[in-house]
């Protein structure tokens, strides 16, 4: 697991209220707030709104140092709303880490490698987890998790119990199917139509066993009246 990036923000105390949050957007400040277990008071302050968006711009987990009035925190982004029609960050809210206290986040899920099962079998690979919510301390914080799939094949699959998390208690399900190697279209219409070919053998076969008694009964039948005659 590869440690995340820190990126180095400038953070600027603003006042409460949406007149004064309107004013900062207009010069393209994000509001924000930073809060944590260490944090008597919640501080408000605002960032540079297209610094914020490189941080968005990259899906790995990041870490920030936000430095505000002097004093430097060392944060980690954990909610931006956004403006539902422009898609611009309207709010930030950064987590000020510490060292003994667990924090609870999502982490990205990114696969390595092409499947053997896709390259030499032409399935389809199918990944239904991309993000794995986890708890873990600061100093354990993976910027994702790195997949290799190349070896698997067709039926192959990876749940969130095959992923290394030294130290990481994972919030979702260990049985949750991470990735899954699927057999080619192709394959799954003949497998239709053999399974149609055989329910029509069987059905015939029933059919015919069918006939055959009917006959046995009419011939017992004109046996009897034979010799009643």
């Amino acid at each position: 697991m590869t440690p995340p990036e820190v990126t180095k923000l400038e953070g600027i105390k603003r006042e409460l209220g949406r007149k004064s949050a309107s004013e900062l957007r207009a010069t393209r400040r994000v509001p924000a707030v930073l809060y944590g277990p260490n944090v008597t008071d919640n501080i408000h302050f605002s960032v540079d709104e297209i610094a914020l968006e490189k941080i968005l711009s990259v899906p790995t987990t990041k870490l920030q140092d936000i430095t505000i009035d002097g004093q430097n925190y060392r944060t980690l982004l954990k909610n931006v709303e956004f403006d539902p029609i422009t898609d611009k960050p309207l709010h930030a809210d950064f987590y000020v880490l510490s060292d003994s206290h667990p924090v609870s986040l999502r982490v990205p899920i990114r696969l390595i490698g092409t499947p053997r099962g896709v390259l030499e079998g032409g399935g389809r690979m199918f990944q239904p987890l991309k993000i794995m919510r986890i708890k873990v301390l600061p100093e354990k914080i993976p910027a994702d998790f790195s997949l290799d799939v190349s070896h698997l094949q067709i039926g192959d699959t990876m749940r969130v119990s095959d992923v290394e998390m030294d130290g990481i208690i994972p919030l979702d399900a260990t049985t949750r199917t991470i990735v899954v190697i699927k057999p080619p279209k192709g394959a799954l219409v003949d497998a239709a139509a053999e399974l149609e070919e055989e329910e029509g053998e069987a059905a015939e076969g029933a059919a015919d066993g069918n006939e055959g008694g009917s006959s046995d009964s009419a011939d017992s039948g004109s046996s009897d009246e034979s010799n009643e005659s």
